[in-house]
This record gives C-alpha cells, structure tokens and sequence, in this order.
C-alpha cells in the first residue's frame, strides 16, 4: 500500500503527468460532447455517407 501511495504522491506532484491527464480529461468529455450530440440530432452517418455516394454517381 505505501508503494502505491508514493507513486500516486509522485504522479501528482509530477506537473507533466498532471497536464497529460487533464488532457485526456478535455478529449474524453469532447468525445462524449460530440457522441452526444449526433445522438440527440438524430445524425445516421449511414445516411449521410449514402446520400452523398449518391450524389457523386448522379442519381
């Protein structure tokens, strides 16, 4: 238990591993953000790319 004590002690004190996270924080939530939206717009990637193949053939 203390080695996993004075390696959360390092982690935090560590500013780089603390601006990584953070940065992972930011991307994770953006992430969700954007899931979420295409979600509550009703977005169908499906859709989208099959109009579009549809509309570079022509028809």
């Amino acid at each position: 238990m203390d080695a996993f004590l004075t390696f959360a002690a390092k982690i935090l004190t560590n500013e780089r591993a603390a601006t990584a996270i953070e940065y992972a924080l930011i991307a994770a939530l953006i992430s969700l953000a954007c899931i979420m939206a295409f979600l509550s717009l009703g977005l169908n990637l499906s859709n989208i790319f099959t109009t579009a193949s549809a509309a570079m053939r022509g028809g």
